[in-house]
């Protein structure tokens, strides 16, 4: 006979529900229905009849249970149900009742410490004490949350030593610690857990943010790099040029010394050669006339004896090798002309440059020391030497005799100041939260980055100082920051000549530019202006001017 599992449900349905049967029961006729179904089916009719059949019965039978279908049914459900289960895979947590083919766990009992699959949790589903175990989802080595010490459910939480504890461990070492159910402190640590992951994403933006702005700056970096290699290889170019060409210059003067010495001396040689000639000639006769006996003939000879040539006086004759010294000095000399004036003109092209990014400055009387009068622009400032009434706020600098502009800034920026007849001044950037109450060094160390002008003394104001070549009538000087690469940088602006620049400048805050018009020794200084800025024309640009104008 076969066994239930061959057979397919159509041999367990009910003829009504069409389902497996249920409490199966059998006719007089010899059919089978589920008891539930049959009674309804014979409730609704008038008559009591087989549903199959159509069998009449006189009377509504005694119907009986089908004790070997019953059997077969529960065979092929359990059966039905295990092959729907799905098998354990890798990774999964498989039923511990299982024999044989073990199935995927469904839930895990805590109480029991056992995985079951959908047929053996049944009995957790049915039985009225095991509802009340706790069942959660699969989870392998279940025995890793029991106490080893007291073989119990560890489901307390030890806040002092962070550990997991069974009910009894309350009792004994961790009696007077805080203890709490695993629920409460999951909840804790879910909420926790939260706002991590709310703030993970952000973290995650802020770095793809900074990454962004890293390529940002190598591209940055590169065409600065580039630009850099680009004006490098004009200005080597121009000076190679320069001094090739001085070098063809001098080559050439001294050449021409060393053919007029040649010259003269061949000239020199090509005379006395002559002379040579001549004498030689004279001697010959002399010697020839000197044999003659005949007296007769001796005195008619020597009477038509020629003259002897003329003759230079060779002993104050004498030619001087040319001295290249001087040469060498006045070459050196216009070398170093051509070469300032190249020089100026790639100063010119990189103050025209830095000029682009010029920024709108405005002074703040909010930040002035009550000793210096604002202009009602705000471009200009003077000492006044009398204190003016003006109401303290935590920007306005009372030691030093300095104002700020209205503007921050950061990046790349550039402003001009006048100084033309000015015999003292100073002047530069400092970073917001600079102190301006008490007197401190005006100096990088304490956020402030500043040139300074006093009769003889240029400087930049670090720690030492850094003694600045002195420019004779300067008239306006430029300012320009690049934050990012820590630079900062002044020119002669007229002159268009650079005069100092600070190098690996630490800018951490905005920056406001300063004005401090106020000598060191106590005396009054000369207005300070914010001037507006006027493109630099460079020689490139003029040549370019004139181009247009003839086309």
């Amino acid at each position: 006979m076969a066994s239930p599992t061959s057979w397919s449900e159509e041999n367990f349905s009910c003829p009504i529900c069409l389902d497996v049967f249920s409490s199966p029961v059998f006719t007089p006729c010899g059919h089978n229905f589920c008891r539930a179904c049959i009674t309804k089916f014979w409730d609704e009719q008038a008559q009591c009849k087989c549903p199959v059949c159509n069998e009449l019965f006189h009377a509504r039978p005694d119907l009986r249970a089908n004790i070997l279908v019953s059997e077969m049914a529960a065979q092929f459900k359990t059966s039905v149900r295990v092959k729907e289960q799905p098998c354990v895979e890798s990774g999964e947590v498989p039923c511990d009742v299982c024999t044989g083919t073990q199935l995927k766990a469904v839930k895990s009992c805590l109480m029991c410490s056992t995985s079951y699959c959908q047929t053996h949790l049944e009995p957790h589903q049915r039985v009225a004490g095991l509802k009340k175990h706790q069942l959660v989802e699969p989870m392998d080595h279940l025995e890793e949350r029991m106490c080893k010490k007291h073989d119990r459910l560890l489901e307390l939480f030890c806040r002092t030593e962070r550990v997991f504890v069974c009910q009894f461990c309350t009792e004994g070492d961790h009696r007077s610690h805080p203890v709490v159910p695993l629920k409460e402190e999951y909840e804790v640590k879910m909420a926790q857990l939260g706002n991590i992951e709310s703030e993970v994403p952000q973290m995650i933006q802020g770095r793809k943010q900074k990454i962004k702005e890293l390529k940002d700056t190598i591209k940055l970096s590169k065409k600065d790099a580039d630009r850099e290699i680009a004006d490098g290889l004009q200005a080597i170019t121009a000076l190679m040029r320069c001094i090739e060409k001085w070098q063809e210059d001098f080559n050439q003067t001294v050449q021409e010394k060393l053919k007029s010495t040649e010259k003269q001396a061949e000239d020199l040689i090509k005379e006395l050669g002559q002379e040579i000639e001549d004498l030689t000639n004279r001697s010959s006769e002399v010697k020839q006339l000197s044999h003659t006996e005949d007296h007769l003939h001796f005195l008619q000879a020597f009477r038509s004896l020629k003259d002897p040539p003329p003759t230079r006086d060779w002993t104050t004759v004498e030619v001087r090798p040319q001295s290249y010294v001087g040469t060498w000095r006045r070459s050196l000399d216009l070398l170093e002309e051509t070469l300032n004036m190249e020089m100026k003109k790639l100063h010119g092209a990189e103050l025209k440059r830095v000029q682009q990014y010029e920024v709108d400055v405005t002074l703040d009387p909010d930040t002035a020391h009550p000793n210096l009068i604002l202009s009602e622009d705000g471009k200009q400032v003077h000492y006044g030497g009398l204190l003016n009434i003006r109401p303290d706020n935590p920007k306005r600098f009372i030691y030093f005799p300095c104002v700020l502009s209205r503007q921050s800034f950061s990046g790349r920026f550039y402003f001009e100041v006048q100084v033309k007849d000015k015999s003292v001044w100073c002047f530069g950037v400092v970073r917001e939260s600079i102190n301006r109450k008490t007197n401190i060094a005006l100096t990088p160390k304490n956020g402030c980055w500043r040139i300074s002008f006093n009769k003889d003394v240029f400087v930049f104001h670090d720690d030492p100082v850094v003694r600045v070549p002195l420019r004779a009538e300067l008239q306006k000087v430029g300012v320009y920051v690049d934050y990012e690469k820590g630079l900062l940088s002044f020119y002669d602006v007229e002159a268009r000549v650079h005069i100092y620049s600070a190098t690996g400048c630490t800018f951490s805050e905005p920056l406001y530019p300063l004005l401090y018009p106020f000598d060191f020794d106590g005396r009054k200084s000369s207005l300070l202006i914010i001037s507006p800025v006027k493109q630099t024309k460079t020689l490139f640009d003029i040549k370019q001017s004139r181009t247009k104008d003839i086309s």
